[in-house]
């Protein structure tokens, strides 16, 4: 739902944009926009009745877009992992491995023994022992119990901070719940910490190299800046008291500092052929059914529309909405849906009172390529709004334009973009296809901007096919190395 005090609009899309970026997650809700995710298929029970952990790994597994089955990585994700749970510090603990269909990167653990993988981590690690290293990080989240630490740590607190509000005044009360934040999170953090130097120490145990932890978190720190400077955001990876993880400069000394307990780099194995054979062919980026980005273009072949932001836009598909920004963040766009009553005209449903500082005159109601749109001009605050409500079907899609000031040219802009709003075709919705990871020799001669002219992507492919692929510079390639690139 889109926020009642667009004065905050620039906080709120810089919000929504922000990358979690570590391998433990803030779950994030989906939207109307979404498919409801299929949950993975759950081995028959006797008894009939589901587990408290069997519940939460299909919660779990659907937010982040349920289940991806690609057998090759499956297969090969499953013998990294048992030899890391033979290597771990509980040996008859049995792990699950689920790869979930999420271009995000991520992974978690259950203490249940249950791990989870996004196919957007798999796409970002070059070798079998950052991937080890990752899934090791979580069995020492498991094997060090810090699933239960944490929910007792918060039991307590919680009682702490509500007898504080019965005995003390106010103030004292909100210092109490501030320092208690406080320890949280530094229990938090010291849990990453902790995690991060078992798994340091499992990986080189199962003999993979112990610094592919290093490694991975280094290729995490530079998808973390490419994605900042996308979307004109700034201190992405400055470390926040209450982050409940460790900036990411930190965890590569300590994990690198960890791994050299183990020897000079160059011990282990890396797998890397390996591992970019059982990677070959898999799904990149968003999931087509959820909307599929060209460039400036968003079209979602389920719900059967299409529209073209302004020029200058980045697009991003998240749980919440479509997002946009451009010139350092000084315009930025929303696409959302709601339900709204068929009966309910889009003119009276823009005064609802759902956006603040809505300009009556300023409302006409109109029809866009044949389907019947209300559209409004708003103020509040700095910022300046264009709105457009478009009924599809059973939906209404939400289109807000924000700018520090709405100028003609501005205007004009927006409302052009507004006007490219469409229903498409089943034959234009069934052409829509995941771009996919293809794994390619380097010929003699073939330099980094070869390769990216080969990537299927509109947005600094140079930029995405190092970091893709672990690269420092531009430099030219060694003829015969395999590498990564992103083909449609």
């Amino acid at each position: 739902m889109i926020p009642r005090k667009f004065a905050r609009a620039g906080i709120l899309l810089a919000a929504a944009l922000a990358l979690a970026g570590c391998a433990t997650i803030d779950v994030e809700t989906p939207t109307t926009l979404q498919t409801p995710a299929s949950s993975p298929p759950e081995a028959p029970r006797a008894t009939g009745v589901e587990t408290p952990a069997s519940v939460e790994q299909r919660r779990l597994a659907a937010l982040f877009g349920g289940a991806y089955s690609f057998p090759p990585a499956e297969t090969y994700i499953n013998t990294v992992l048992a030899k890391l749970a033979a290597a771990g510090d509980k040996p008859g603990q049995a792990y699950r491995v689920t790869i979930l269909n999420s271009p995000v990167v991520n992974a978690f653990a259950l203490p249940s023994g249950d791990l989870f993988v996004t196919r957007g981590l798999l796409a970002l690690a070059n070798d079998t022992s950052e991937l080890a290293a990752v899934m090791a990080h979580e069995i020492g989240h498991v094997t060090a119990g810090h699933a239960q630490q944490r929910a007792e740590t918060e039991k307590n607190q919680t009682l702490v901070a509500n007898a504080s509000r019965r005995l003390q005044p106010g103030d004292r009360s909100q210092q109490v719940t501030a320092v208690n934040q406080r320890t949280f999170a530094s229990f938090s953090r010291q849990q990453e910490f902790e995690a991060d130097q078992i798994g340091v120490r499992v990986t080189a145990n199962a003999g993979y190299d112990p610094y592919g932890a290093a490694r991975f978190l280094t290729s995490l720190g530079r998808s973390i800046a490419l994605r900042a400077q996308l979307f004109n955001q700034s201190g992405a990876d400055k470390p926040d008291l209450l982050s409940s993880h460790p900036s990411t400069p930190e965890r590569i000394a300590r994990a690198t500092a960890e791994a050299r307990q183990f020897g000079a780099p160059g011990i282990g194995a890396t797998g890397r052929d390996e591992y970019l054979s059982a990677i070959d062919g898999m799904q990149f980026g968003d999931n087509p059914s959820e909307g599929v980005i060209h460039g400036r273009n968003f079209i979602h072949p389920r719900l059967g529309f299409g529209i073209e932001a302004p020029e200058g836009f980045v697009l991003e598909n998240t749980s919440q909405a479509v997002l946009g920004v451009a010139d350092g963040g000084a315009r930025a766009l929303r696409l959302d849906s709601v339900k709204v009553a068929g009966d309910t005209a889009l003119d009276s449903y823009l005064t609802s009172g759902w956006i603040e500082g809505l300009q009556l005159p300023s409302i006409q109601s109109t029809t866009i390529n044949g389907l019947p749109a209300a559209t409004a001009t708003a103020k509040s605050g700095e910022w300046s709004f264009r709105v457009a409500a478009v009924r599809l079907g059973s939906d209404v899609y939400r289109l807000i334009f924000a700018t520090r000031q709405l100028t003609d040219a501005d205007d004009e802009k927006f409302m052009r973009s507004i006007n490219t709003f469409r229903r498409i075709s089943t034959d234009e919705a069934a052409t829509q296809r995941a771009p996919k990871i293809a794994i390619v020799a380097a010929r003699a001669g073939d330099g980094a901007q070869d390769m990216a002219k080969k990537m299927a992507t509109t947005d600094r492919p140079l930029d995405q096919f190092l970091l893709l692929n672990g690269l420092e510079g531009a430099g030219p390639l060694k003829a015969g190395e395999r590498y990564k690139i992103v083909v449609e």
